[in-house]
């Protein structure tokens, strides 16, 4: 026999007046943090009472009902109604629509109420705030609507506007929001649909690799090129620009490429022709110049323009006002945001002052050339008077002069400069290489030479900071010379003084932590010795011990030559296996006496230094050492580019180093030698120090005098 199928009867509606209306105490929602009454009022006054309360009736001792009513289930909007009532905004007997519910348990209809709820799914409310878009409401209004800031209305409308497809999989629990954010950097559907199938079959899907994905064929607003034309500029020229909404972006991410050299390259050349009407008989563009750059070149002495005296009494004032405001506030853990700001404007001010501009021999300025580029600010760099060796002839020559109105401009275009050429050329591996390439193969020539550039640059840094090796080192030298004329072994230090060149042009070798000390210090001492050399001498007797030390150290530091250069048909008659090898062993030494550090020095593997140079064996060796053989197996399914890029990140702050950047051990005894090196000589020596030496050792200073 067939059971029945029990049909439910839904309990009647009907409109109740509010005032007849009283909160339940059955009602299970009694906290109220995150409870916005005032936010559902305003919606209640915008769109009505959307839902209806859930109220039964108030029975006396007897059973018998009293008139009025309780909400067990519609607290919130219970609340909202009288709000409302309070605010004289509605009648206390305005009919409330009801469902009277008869029998069962009060709370558990509350319960049931809240965990029935299912909250609106994020994709429905993109699509539901583009619909409202589509029908003209402003980001403004469907914010002030739907009580959210404009800039979430914004967010949204963006994640509605990504791929149809991707929604899909984000719909089936296929991706994570935070990967569905990523996809909204760019607006092109079809491009997110490629990404999306390349990382969700390899795996290679945190939302971060989506946006570098995403956006590996843009410039970021923060380059130097951009800064330098300005954003606006780039924009107003047509040029599209991706934006995150959902992290900081830097400014976003300049997609034409080709039209912001293009924009870059013009500017420069335009203020390369005004610096032409100064009569120079060269100038040089480029975006950026390649380290050693000048060298070669004769510089040009240049006098500063004379301070008028409006100006000389703007300089003492901005000076006393900002010794004033030091003063004020010394003892202060914090500066406030006024104070800050005017110290950083009368900096700005007493450096433009400084910065003025420089008058030259006009004898000078007909031979001499300018260089043109733009600084790691983004800012326009003119680096005037620099002769060539071909034009540096003498003042009374009858030639000189001639040709001076002829001014050409060599225009590199924008992010071809002698160092982006390297690089292109030493980084254009293919992303096709063979994953079954040599893990053993040998580093390329031209890799390691560009590595040991960096190494080089960095042991000058550091043996001009440590005057006793400096002096050792070169000693060394003089004593090989003199005493070992046939000795196999050579030297790094390449006196004469000939600092030698670099025979490749190593990326971010210009901009490098050793580049910038030495520049540095190199200009600290230029600005203490006179501009004749017949004063020099007696400048130099001036320098007390300490000062000729190390002035020493830095003279002798620009002779080191601890860069690979393999034998070819242009070097052989200069360069054999046996001296490279000697000079570079030489330069080991050296290295652990003065107790090299390529990390400290600020090297640290990237794509374009290392990464990107080598087989796939090599990189997943480098992780390994690194990280370890759980994070070499995270990237070792991915294509070459790839890898490198994933593998960049892995090793920052690892301070893995590669074989030819790191401090080779010796034995013991050789290397206590070189790292114990004495104190300085004592015709170094100051005044006190000879005293404190021969109150130790008497028969020292006799033996001395």
């Amino acid at each position: 026999m067939t059971k029945a199928v029990q049909k439910i009867t839904l309990s009647p509606s009907r409109d109740i007046p509010f005032n007849k209306l009283v909160l339940s105490q059955s009602n299970v929602r009694h906290v109220k943090a995150g409870v916005s009454i005032e936010q559902l009022a305003e919606s209640i006054v915008q769109r009505t009472l959307l839902q209806s309360l859930n109220v039964r009736a108030v029975v006396d001792a007897e059973g018998n009902e009293t008139g009025m009513f309780e909400v067990p289930a519609g607290g919130r909007r219970y609340r909202a109604l009288e709000l409302l009532v309070k605010q004289k905004r509605m009648a206390k007997t305005q009919a409330v629509p009801c469902v009277v519910r008869e029998g069962g348990i009060a709370e558990d209809d509350s319960l049931a109420e809240n965990d029935e709820r299912v909250g609106l799914h994020p994709l429905d409310q993109f699509r539901a705030f583009q619909a409202l878009s589509a029908v003209g409401m402003s980001e403004e209004d469907i914010a002030a609507r739907h009580f959210v800031a404009p800039a979430a209305v914004k967010q949204r409308l963006r994640l509605a506007s990504v791929s149809p497809k991707l929604h899909d999989v984000y719909a089936e629990d296929g991706m994570t929001l935070e990967q569905l954010m990523a996809f909204s950097v760019t607006a092109d559907h079809v491009r997110q649909e490629q990404v999306w199938e390349n990382v969700s079959r390899s795996g290679y899907d945190e939302p971060y690799q989506i946006r570098r994905m995403l956006t590996e064929n843009t410039v970021r607003a923060s380059d130097r090129r951009v800064q330098f034309i300005g954003l606006d500029a780039y924009e107003q020229a047509g040029g599209g620009v991706l934006r995150d909404l959902f992290e900081h972006d830097d400014g976003g991410w300049l997609q034409d490429v080709a039209l912001l050299d293009r924009l870059v390259t013009e500017k420069l050349k335009a203020e390369a022709e005004k610096i032409a009407a100064e009569g120079w008989k060269w100038i040089s563009v480029a975006v950026e110049f390649p380290y050693g750059h000048t060298g070669g070149l004769r510089e040009v002495e240049g006098k500063p323009v004379d301070l008028s005296p409006e100006e000389q009494t703007t300089i003492d004032a901005l000076n006393a006002e900002q010794a004033k405001l030091e003063s004020d506030y010394q003892d202060a853990d914090e500066l406030p945001d006024e104070v800050d700001q005017r110290l950083g404007e009368i900096e700005a001010a007493l450096m433009a002052f400084e910065e003025r501009p420089m008058i030259y021999d006009p004898a000078e300025i007909v031979r001499a050339g300018v260089f043109v580029s733009i600084d790691s600010e983004g800012r326009l760099s003119v680096d005037r008077g620099y002769v060539r060796p071909e034009d540096d002839v003498s003042a009374d020559d009858p030639h000189v002069g001639q040709g001076a109105d002829t001014q050409s401009i060599e225009g590199n275009a924008a992010g071809t400069s002698v160092q982006r050429a390297v690089i292109a050329v030493a980084g254009g591996t293919a992303d096709g290489e063979e994953d079954d390439e040599d893990a053993t193969k040998a580093l390329p020539d031209r890799l390691i030479t560009e590595l040991t550039a960096h190494r080089t640059l960095a042991l000058r840094n550091a043996l001009a900071e440590n005057p006793a090796v400096a002096f050792q080192a070169v000693l060394h030298n003089f004593v090989l010379t003199a005493f070992y004329r046939f000795a196999s072994s050579g030297s790094c230090l390449e006196i004469g003084l000939r600092t030698p060149t670099f025979p490749a042009q190593a990326p971010g070798l210009r901009e490098s932590a050793s580049a910038k000390a030495v520049e540095a210090r190199h200009e600290s001492w230029k600005a203490r010795l006179p501009k004749g050399e017949n004063d020099l001498w007696d400048a130099l007797s001036a320098l007390d011990g300490d000062a000729q030390a190390s002035l020493f150290a830095h003279c002798a530091s620009f002779a080191v030559n601890a860069v690979y250069e393999p034998a070819n048909r242009y070097n052989q008659g200069r360069v054999s296996a046996q001296g490279v090898r000697s000079r570079l062993d030489q330069a080991d030494v050296l290295a652990r006496a003065v107790d090299l550090d390529m990390v400290r020095a600020g090297w640290k593997p990237s794509v374009d230094n290392y990464l990107g140079r080598v087989t796939k064996p090599r990189i997943l060796e480098a992780v390994r050492e690194a990280r370890g053989e759980s994070s070499a197996q995270l990237i070792d399914h991915l294509k070459k580019a790839d890898m490198a890029k994933e593998a960049e990140r892995l090793l920052d702050g690892s301070g893995w180093l590669p074989e030819p950047l790191r401090l080779v051990e010796s034995n013991a005894s050789s290397a206590e030698q070189a790292s114990e090196a004495g104190p300085l000589p004592e015709f170094l020596a100051d005044d006190e120090d000879r005293e404190s030496a021969s109150e130790d050792d008497p028969q020292q200073l006799d033996a001395a005098e």
